[in-house]
Order: structure tokens, then sequence, then C-alpha cells
């Protein structure tokens, strides 16, 4: 976990800043300008400030009144002060630009405002292995993703792939708010410490009761805390990849229509979830009283009643309700058809 910083810190980090140098370098010039003129040659406040301004800038509007011969030293020095003091200032604006810092600022101002305005996104705790898979399928589907790591490895992946990122602890409920966790409709956390994604799991329910929140587990233990703890779903490593290894073995040609299903843009068929509304025609209706089919052109695999979320029945006796969610298998045009039924929709056109 990264440390916090404190403000005596951050205040001493902000003196040592070069730009902070070379502001209170130049109000001390100007400061002992001013200063000397007055005590010098007895000019008002208004005339010293003007006397150092005309030549600091060496504009060559003449002085207030004539000058002594110390007041002649003094102009002297400030001329050469003020010379070295803009040969200064230029060089390290061109060394501001030249390095970069401008140009990061301006990035980091648009990566700001761009999270500002994130709704309904994915934030993804974690990118390694697994999160960088993830990512990569939320933007086949088109989903909004926002990261968070604090490994600059990983941060640097994320500007390479150019997917939106923060910096820093997922544990730590700021860094969270600045994903737009409170605005975002899903979370993925795959850190590599279980007991790291269950403080995630538990700041992010707490932020946003209504987030859709998905884990990893390795262990079934572990697993039991996470859904206690208030995540949705939770992937058991091991014990997943010991089914799927027993499914290709058993069943291959399943899993691999599975998978073309779920990621394969070019597949006639597509499996999906749609929720039923209450404004549905389909509310009431058994499945066969539904004739979903003759419709739309989609087949209703499965149902999963939204108060268990888990699967119900796909008995052509089962009684539809509000908040079910329909397992259809469709190409896109039918499941588009199935979407309108199920929310109750005029069909456009």
């Amino acid at each position: 976990m990264t440390a916090r910083v404190s403000f005596r810190q951050t205040l001493r980090g902000w003196l040592a800043s070069r730009r902070v140098h070379l502001v209170l370098w130049v109000l001390a010039v100007v400061s002992a300008a001013v200063l000397g003129y007055i005590l010098i040659e007895g000019y008002t406040l208004a005339e010293a400030v003007y006397m150092v301004a005309i030549t600091l800038s060496t504009v060559g509007y003449g002085e207030v009144r004539p000058l002594s011969p110390a007041g002649r030293w003094l102009t002297v020095g400030v001329i050469v002060v003020g010379v070295g003091t803009g040969a200064y200032v230029f060089t390290a604006l061109v060394d501001y630009i030249v390095s970069g810092q401008l140009q990061a600022r301006f990035q980091e101002r648009q990566r700001m405002k761009t999270l500002e305005k994130m709704r309904n996104h994915v934030v993804v705790c974690g990118f390694g292995r697994v999160g960088q898979q993830v990512v990569e399928e939320l933007q086949t589907t088109g989903v909004p993703v926002v990261v968070i790591d604090h490994d600059p490895e990983a941060l640097a992946r994320c500007e390479r792939l150019e997917v939106l990122a923060v910096a820093g602890d997922a544990t730590d409920d700021e860094i969270l708010l600045q994903a737009g966790i409170a605005r975002a409709k899903g979370l993925v956390t795959v850190l590599e410490s279980d007991a790291d994604n269950l403080f995630v799991v538990v700041s992010a329910r707490a932020l946003n009761p209504r987030l859709q929140v998905v884990t990893r587990a390795t262990t079934e233990t572990a697993a039991r805390k996470l859904r206690r703890a208030g995540a949705d779903r939770v992937v058991e490593e091991y014990a997943m990849a010991g089914h799927r290894l027993v499914s290709h073995l058993l069943r291959p040609h399943v899993i691999d229509f599975l998978d073309a299903a779920l990621r394969t843009e070019d597949l006639a068929l597509w499996l999906e979830e749609i929720r039923v509304s209450a404004a549905s025609p389909l509310v009431g209706k058994t499945l066969a009283e539904a004739n979903i089919r003759a419709l739309t052109g989609a087949n209703v695999l499965a149902v999963a009643r939204h108060q268990d979320e888990r699967i119900v029945d796909w008995s052509p006796h089962l009684r539809l309700q509000e908040g079910d969610i329909l397992i259809a298998l469709g190409r896109r045009e039918q499941l588009a058809a199935l979407v309108v039924l199920a929310s109750g929709e005029e069909p456009a056109g």
C-alpha cells in the first residue's frame, strides 16, 4: 500500500520546486530595487515602483527626476540583475516547455476532465495480466473503462493502449472517487491479494450501493468473505480453471461455441442477457404464452430471477415476472427485437 504524503512533506516539495525559487528571486530583486530608490533617492512608493518597472523592462522613458551618483549606481545594478533574471526566466520557460512538463500538465488536465464526465463505466482495479484481459474484453463490447493501478509499468501500458487510468492505491477511497466510482455501473477488482480485493469491495460498496461488483479469489474461504463484503460475483480462480479444463476435455465443441459467442464480433449468433421491465407485455405470461421466438426470432435458453439472481428455470410453463433476466441466443437484430419487447417500448420506425 502506498504511503500517504503529509502536508509538511507536500509543502517542503512545493518550496523546493524551481518555479517557486524563480518567483521568490524576482520578488526579491523588485523589492530590493524599490526599497533602494526610496532610501537613496527619497522617491515615493509609486515613483520607486515606476522607476523599477521602466529600468527592468529597459523601455527608456527616463527617470522620475535626476538621479544622484548613488542612484545611478543602483540603476546600473538593477539593469544588470534584471537582464540576468530575464535570461534565467527565459531559460526556465524554454526548459519547462521542451522537457514536456507543459504538455504533461495539459494532458493531466484533459484526463481529469474526461474522468469527471465518465458515466456508467466500469472501474478495473489492477492492470496485470488478468486486469488487462478484462479491459480488452470490455473495450471490445464498447463499455467505457477506467483502470486503477499504482505500478508505473502498468500505467505506461495503459497509456500505450489509450486506456484511461488513475495512478494510486485502489483500496484508498479518494482514488476510487477519482476514478468515478460513484457514477460507475460496475467494478472489477483483480488485485494480487485477496485482502486488497476485500478492502476494495467494502469501500466501493459503501461509495456506490448500486454498483455491480465482480472480483476474484484464490480460496473458497476468501470467496465467502468477499460475497459477505458485498461482491455480486466472485470468480474462484483454481476452481474455475479446473472446471474449464474438464469441459475442454469432455465438451470441447460446446466450449469453443460459447467462447466464440461471447468474444467473436463476426459470429452470426450471440448470447445476451435481457431484463424484463414492468411495462413489458411479457410480464405475467409463461414462456409458451409469450411466444418469444415467433415474435423476435431469438431463443430464450433460461430465466434468472432477479430476487435471488440464479437460474430459475427454462420450462415453457415458467411465468415471467418484472425484473426477470432472459438468457437469450440469436442474431443481433433478433436480440435487439427482444430488448424492445422486454422493455415494453414501441419498435422504432
